[in-house]
C-alpha cells in the first residue's frame, strides 16, 4: 500500500473512532445519571420551613376575628376559608381544566420537524444493468451530500381519533358536574358540622363559669366532710356516704367540663381561624322549621330526587358509561388518516429541494374483530353497573328522606322535652338556693341540685345541637343549600347575608326561597346546582367531619343523707333523660332497689 493511501486510511480510522466516542458519550452520561439517583430524606429544617410556609398560606386572605361570632358568620367563614372545602374547589378546577385540555384533542395534529444529517463517508452507489443483470459499466456515483438539513411541516387528521376525543370530551364534561356535586355534598357536611359545634361552643361559653363554681363548692364541702370525719363529728359510714355523693357530683361536673373543652378547638379548625384562638359566640334565636313536618313525604321525596347530590352523581356516571359504549363501538370501525406535508431539504443533489406531499390512508386492525365481542360485553356491563348503582342510590336517598324527617321530628320533640326539664330544674335550684341561705337545706342538697340543673342545661344544648344537625341532614338529603355563587367573588359580609337569608327561609318553611331547589314544573330545567357556579376557574381551593358530641354520663341520684344533728334529709335529685345523639346508642336510666341509678346501653334497632 502506498504511503499516501496509508495516511488517508489512518485518518479515516481515527475519524471513525472519534465519531463512535461522540455517539457513545451521551448514552454513558444518561446511564450514569440514572444510576446516581438516590432517595433523599427531608431534613428537620426543611420540614419546619415548609410547615411554617403552609401555616402562612392557610391564613392568607382570612379576615381577622376579633369580635363575637354569630352562627351565620361561622357558616360563611367555613364556606369561604375551610381548607377541605378549598381542596374540593381545586378538585373541581382540575376537572374543568381536564375538560379544556380534552377539547384540543379533537383538532388535527400539526407537526413541525427539523433535522440534521451527517455521514463520515459519501453515499456511493452502483447501478445494475436491467437487461443483462450485470453491473453497469459506469463508475459508482454520489447522490447525497454527507451533510444536509431537512425541514418538515405536516398536518395530520385522524378521523377515528377525532371521534374518540369527542366522546372523551363529553365524559370529562360530565366529570366536571360530578366534581360540582361532590363539592355540594362536602358543603352540606361542613354546614352540619359547623351548626353542631357552634352550639357546643355556646354551651361551653354559658356553663363554664357555673361548672367551675360548683366544682369549687363541692371541693369545699368535701374538705369539710373529711375534717368532720377526722374529728368524728359523724359516724364513719355517714361521713363516707356523704363524701361519695359529693365525689359523684364532682366527677359528673368534670365530665361536663371535659366534654365542652374541645368545642372551641373544633370550631377554630372548621372556620380556619388561627390555632389557639378563643372564640366568643352569639347565641341566635332558637327557631325551628316545624312546617317541613306538615309537608307530604311524597313532596319531599320529589325534591330529593331532583336535587340530591349523590343521585346527581350517579346520573352523570350513567351518562359516562353510556358514552363509553359509544367509544367502544367507534373503535371497531376502520381508521381513516389524511396527511398533508410541506418539506424542504438542503441536499445539493436534489433538483427540487422543496416539495409538498398529500396522503390518505385507510387502516384496520383485523385482530380487533376477535376482541370486539369482549369489548362490547365489558361496555354493556359498565352500563348495567351504573344503572344498578343509580337505582340503589335512588332507593337510599328516598330512605334517607324518610329517616331524616323522622330524626328531625324526634330531635324537635327531644329539645322541647329537654327545655322543659331544664326550666323545672332551674326553678328547683332557685328554691334550694333560697332555703340554703336560710339554713333550711344542706350544702350537699345545693350541690346536687345545682349539678342536676347544669346537667339539664347541657342536655338542652345537646338537644339543640342535635336539632341543628338533624335539620342540616334533612337539608342535605333534600339537596338544599345556600345560594352563594362563587365564594371568591363575595365578601365575607355578603356571604354572611346570603347564609342568613337562606337559614331564615328554611326556618320559615320556604323551600324555594334562597335555597337551591329546582321547580318540578319546569321539565326542561337543567338539574344543576342552583346555588353554585359549575365553572370554578377563579375559585379558591371542605375540614374533616366533626363527630357528634358524645352523651355525657348521667349523674347518679344522690341518696338520702342520714339525719345528723340538725341537717335535714337530702331529697333525691330528679333523673335527667339522656338525649340521643346521631352516633350514640340510646341511654336508659334504670332505678335499682338500693335507690341508685345505673346506665345501661341498649342496642339500636
Amino acid at each position: 500500500m502506498k504511503p499516501a493511501a496509508k495516511h488517508v486510511h489512518a485518518k479515516k480510522k481515527q475519524h471513525q473512532s472519534i465519531s463512535m466516542k461522540l455517539a457513545v458519550l451521551p448514552l454513558a452520561l444518561l446511564f450514569s445519571g440514572c444510576a446516581g439517583i438516590q432517595p433523599t430524606w427531608l431534613t428537620q429544617s426543611e420540614i419546619m420551613k415548609q410547615s411554617k410556609a403552609d401555616m402562612v398560606a392557610s391564613q392568607d386572605k382570612v379576615e381577622a376575628l376579633d369580635y363575637p361570632l354569630t352562627l351565620e358568620e361561622a357558616i360563611a367563614r367555613a364556606l369561604k376559608y375551610n381548607l377541605d372545602r378549598r381542596t374540593r374547589l381545586m378538585e373541581e378546577a382540575v376537572a374543568f381544566n381536564q375538560h379544556d385540555v380534552s377539547k384540543y384533542d379533537m383538532l388535527p395534529k400539526l407537526t413541525a420537524a427539523a433535522g440534521y444529517h451527517r455521514r463520515d463517508e459519501y453515499l456511493i452507489t452502483r447501478s445494475k444493468d436491467s437487461v443483462t443483470g450485470g453491473k453497469a459499466l459506469s463508475n459508482p456515483y454520489i447522490s447525497t451530500d454527507p451533510e444536509h438539513e431537512v425541514y418538515d411541516l405536516g398536518l395530520t387528521w385522524n378521523v377515528l381519533d377525532f371521534g374518540v376525543s369527542y366522546f372523551t370530551a363529553q365524559q370529562n364534561a360530565d366529570r366536571i358536574l360530578i366534581a360540582a356535586e361532590r363539592r355540594r355534598k362536602a358543603m352540606h357536611n361542613l354546614i352540619q358540622d359547623v351548626r353542631t359545634v357552634f352550639w357546643r361552643v355556646a354551651a361551653a361559653q354559658r356553663m363554664r363559669d357555673d361548672v367551675q363554681q360548683v366544682i369549687q363548692m363541692a371541693e369545699g364541702a368535701l374538705a369539710d366532710a373529711r375534717i368532720a370525719e377526722e374529728e368524728r363529728l359523724r359516724t364513719p359510714l355517714e361521713s363516707l356516704r356523704y363524701q361519695r355523693q359529693v365525689l359523684d357530683n364532682v366527677r359528673l361536673l368534670e365530665s361536663i367540663d371535659q366534654e365542652l373543652s374541645t368545642a372551641n378547638v373544633e370550631l377554630v379548625s372548621l372556620i380556619n381561624a388561627p390555632i389557639g384562638s378563643s372564640i366568643t359566640v352569639v347565641e341566635p334565636e332558637e327557631n325551628a322549621n316545624t312546617e317541613i313536618l306538615d309537608m307530604p313525604v311524597e313532596k319531599l321525596e320529589e325534591i330529593a330526587i331532583l336535587q340530591n347530590a349523590d343521585l346527581h352523581e350517579q346520573l352523570y356516571n350513567t351518562r359516562i358509561a353510556a358514552t363509553e359504549t359509544r367509544k367502544t363501538i367507534l373503535k371497531l370501525f376502520p381508521n381513516l388518516s389524511i396527511n398533508y406535508n410541506q418539506k424542504y431539504d438542503t441536499d445539493s443533489y436534489l433538483i427540487n429541494q422543496h416539495w409538498n406531499e398529500v396522503g390518505v390512508q385507510l387502516s384496520y386492525n383485523l385482530f380487533g374483530l376477535l376482541s370486539a365481542p369482549a369489548q362490547m360485553r365489558l361496555a354493556d356491563a359498565g352500563v348495567s353497573l351504573a344503572d344498578q348503582r343509580r337505582m340503589a342510590t335512588q332507593l337510599a336517598v328516598l330512605t334517607q328522606v324518610n329517616v331524616a324527617r323522622i330524626q328531625y321530628a324526634n330531635s324537635l320533640r327531644q329539645f322541647s322535652r329537654a327545655d322543659n326539664m331544664w326550666d323545672v330544674d332551674s326553678k328547683i335550684t332557685e328554691h334550694i338556693v333560697n332555703r340554703e341561705s336560710t339554713g333550711a337545706q344542706s350544702k350537699l342538697e345545693l350541690i346536687s341540685s345545682t349539678t342536676t340543673s347544669i346537667l339539664s342545661l347541657l342536655r338542652r344544648y345537646q338537644a339543640l345541637a342535635n336539632l341543628n344537625a338533624a335539620s342540616s341532614k334533612l337539608q342535605a338529603t333534600l339537596g338544599l343549600e345556600p345560594e352563594i355563587g362563587s365564594v371568591n367573588d363575595l365578601s365575607l359580609s355578603d356571604l354572611t347575608n346570603s347564609v342568613t337569608a337562606s337559614l331564615n327561609a328554611w326556618n320559615h318553611g320556604q323551600l324555594d326561597g334562597n335555597l337551591g331547589v329546582a321547580d318540578s314544573t319546569q321539565d326542561d330545567a337543567p338539574a344543576t346546582p342552583a346555588a353554585q357556579d359549575v365553572a370554578v376557574k377563579t375559585e379558591e381551593p371542605a375540614q374533616t367531619s366533626t363527630e357528634a358530641a358524645p352523651v355525657v354520663e348521667a349523674a347518679p341520684v344522690v341518696e338520702a343523707a342520714p339525719a345528723v344533728e340538725a341537717e335535714p334529709v337530702v331529697e333525691a335529685a330528679p333523673a335527667v333523660e339522656a338525649p340521643l345523639t346521631e352516633d350514640s346508642a340510646p341511654v336508659v336510666l334504670t332505678e335499682l332497689k338500693d335507690e341508685t341509678l345505673v346506665i345501661s346501653q341498649e342496642n339500636q334497632p
